[in-house]
């Protein structure tokens, strides 16, 4: 009888344990719309040339090549789409219907740009649980949607004037706010204004306009609509 129980607590904590390693591996989020290639390097190194219906998972890094975009719907609700020529890791995603004191988001553009829509993390509790961060400061939450830009290392490519701007950081505004920030200062971002921190050294500040992003062109807007990538089932290819 003894070792009879000893069999059933050793079932009951392989069971737990198998089921915490299933949550700590679910993923964030899924390709919904792609036009062009995107690729993943996963946290154990592996590499893949991801599809439509493909998942992603934090510790990922994705990568979109010229002329490629991506739109990624996470599971709190909240949207990214990928530019051509943009290099994005996701370092940390936790969201749990019932537990939203663990909700934590964050996105580090690498280069590139990238267009947002929030969804439930950074809205139903701590403000600050959602941020993307890039070369030169991060950026907060205190709405619902705006572009990104990242052209510390330059913008070629990224849309059709990119590779004219300036060296920097660029955020616009859709609805809502955003707060671009570093070590040197903040400044809140608005509806309809546009953000932009030259350096890590530099305060971030607000532009008199458009500086000329050509943000509109997108091959597909964020929920709506479909890409080039079909709706098959995915047709993940790994890269050897």
């Amino acid at each position: 009888m003894l070792m009879q129980r000893d069999f059933s607590g050793l079932a009951i904590f392989m069971l737990l344990m198998l089921l915490s390693g299933a949550a700590f591996a679910a993923g964030a989020g899924t390709v919904t719309h792609l036009s062009g290639t995107l690729a993943v390097q996963r946290a154990d190194g592996t590499a893949r040339i991801l599809s439509q219906k493909s998942e992603v998972r934090p510790g990922d890094v994705l990568t979109t090549q010229r002329d490629s975009y991506a739109q990624i719907n996470f599971t709190d609700g909240s949207s990214m789409t990928m530019r051509p020529n943009t290099q994005l890791k996701i370092e940390a995603y936790h969201f749990v219907q019932d537990r939203p004191q663990e909700d934590r988001s964050f996105l580090r553009l690498i280069k590139g740009g990238l267009r947002t829509v929030t969804g439930l993390v950074g809205k139903r509790g701590d403000q600050d649980a959602y941020k993307i961060g890039t070369n030169s400061a991060t950026i907060g939450i205190r709405g619902s949607s705006g572009d990104t830009l990242d052209c510390t290392l330059g913008c070629e490519g990224v849309t059709n004037t990119s590779d004219k701007l300036a060296r920097g950081v660029y955020h616009a505004t859709y609805t809502g706010a955003y707060v671009m920030q570093n070590g040197a200062g903040s400044q809140l971002i608005r509806e309809g204004q546009f953000g932009y921190v030259r350096d890590p050294n530099s305060q971030p500040v607000l532009l008199p306009g458009d500086p000329g992003m050509a943000l509109a062109q997108l091959p597909f807007t964020l929920g709506v609509g479909g890409g080039g990538g079909g709706g098959g089932a995915s047709q993940e290819c790994v890269v050897r």
